[in-house]
């Protein structure tokens, strides 16, 4: 099931995915004893959902201590920098969240002898089979998902493996890593993050299914979500839109 839901402003977005964002948490917390698995991507957008998303936890019913964080790529520079996705988002989250551990799998930094590579093989081996209940994706200009670029080998050479090392990336820094097109859609539901006006080609044509792009083949097994508000949306139809 493939669903639009486009906002106003970037404002209206951010408050509304982060509402939308709890209550399904509860719900699937709701519906199993187990934790809730959790892709999370950087970004501006996707850390102000963050941070509206930890001024919900109170009196929201969500049980903290059932949800694993996963990142869906990341940067790989040290772990002081702050180019890394996680050191941003983990600041935000553990404002209501305890971030432990054992619950929160962040990708290796660029801090030891190991390459982007063979750190990929390292979180590898800790997702393992895991299967995302929501994977939050962001969407470039060009219509890359995570660290998978169009016209690049992270997306045009065929991988077996679930994260790869990306190097030489079109955005800096050079070196990254990245779960790979498949991995990313195993995830249960696939729930794309957007505003504006800059993204509006690459939603129409990723949300059309346009095979030269990361984002137009990135799907969800169950469901996919476009969140966007109007400027990012100008390429999708009203009337294929929720509201």
């Amino acid at each position: 099931m493939e669903t639009v839901e486009r906002w106003a402003t970037g404002a209206d977005l951010t408050d509304g995915v982060a509402h939308r964002l709890m209550a399904r948490i509860v719900e699937l917390q709701a519906a199993t004893d187990g934790a809730v698995h959790l892709c999370l991507t950087g970004g501006r957008i996707a850390n102000r959902i963050y941070d509206a998303f930890t001024d919900l936890v109170a009196d929201s019913g969500l049980d903290p201590t059932r949800i694993e964080l996963w990142w869906g790529d990341e940067r790989f520079v040290p772990t002081e920098d702050p180019d890394r996705n996680a050191g941003h988002t983990l600041a935000i989250l553990a404002r209501s969240l305890p971030v432990t551990s054992a619950r929160t799998h962040s990708m290796p930094a660029a801090d030891g002898i190991a390459d982007a590579d063979a750190s990929a093989l390292t979180y590898a081996k800790e997702l393992g089979d895991t299967v995302f209940d929501i994977c939050l994706l962001g969407l470039g200009e060009d219509g890359h998902v995570a660290s998978i670029f169009p016209h690049h080998p992270s997306f045009e050479e065929p991988t077996t493996h679930s994260v790869i090392g990306v190097n030489d990336s079109p955005k800096p820094p050079s070196s990254r890593i990245s779960l790979t097109v498949p991995t990313l859609s195993r995830s249960r539901e696939v729930w794309f993050l957007v505003a504006g006006a800059e993204k509006a080609d690459a939603v129409g044509r990723a949300y059309r299914g346009d095979p030269e792009l990361p984002g137009g083949v990135v799907r969800g097994r169950e469901r996919t979500l476009w969140l966007v508000d109007r400027a990012a949306g100008a390429g999708i139809p009203y009337h294929e839109c929720t509201f």
